[in-house]
């Protein structure tokens, strides 16, 4: 058992590395879509924390449990299981929290728009390139 997690932990890193990480990154569905975009200068930016999306504490769960499994026997396991599932569970959720901006925007043709993105690059003065899909935000980065 713990030889396949070992194997399957390794071909995971070993598989990602094949993107080069270089720009914005899109869903595998919706790369190949139309898009609009909005330029606009940042009124206001201010941070914010962008929560969990259920990912980290579902992983932190599994892991959790899985080492929990590990220790104690009988109803002592039982419990060993259940309070490390708990346990990653939370710890998975605090660490996939992001630190985040939230920026209102002054688009060009006057209109005031609130996006929220990950990091915190842009700032107040800002000219920045909005790429909407729908009326999802795809991404947002600077423009000179």
């Amino acid at each position: 058992m713990k030889t396949l997690i070992s194997v399957s932990f390794v071909a995971l890193l070993i598989l990602g590395g094949c993107a080069t990480n270089q720009g914005p990154t899109y869903d595998g569905r919706s790369y190949n879509q139309i898009k609009r975009y909005e330029t606009g200068v940042v009124i206001e930016a201010r941070p914010v924390v962008i929560s969990d999306t259920g990912t980290g504490t579902f992983l932190g769960a599994i892991t959790g449990a899985v080492l929990g499994s590990t220790v104690g026997r009988s109803y002592g396991k039982t419990l060993a299981v259940l309070g490390g599932g708990l346990a990653g569970a939370y710890a998975g959720g605090e660490i996939a929290k992001s630190n985040g901006t939230e920026l209102t925007v002054e688009l060009d043709n006057g209109e005031n728009v609130v996006v929220v993105v990950k990091g915190n690059e842009i700032m107040t003065g800002d000219r920045v390139k909005i790429v909407k899909n729908g009326s999802k935000v795809d991404s947002v980065y600077r423009i000179h």
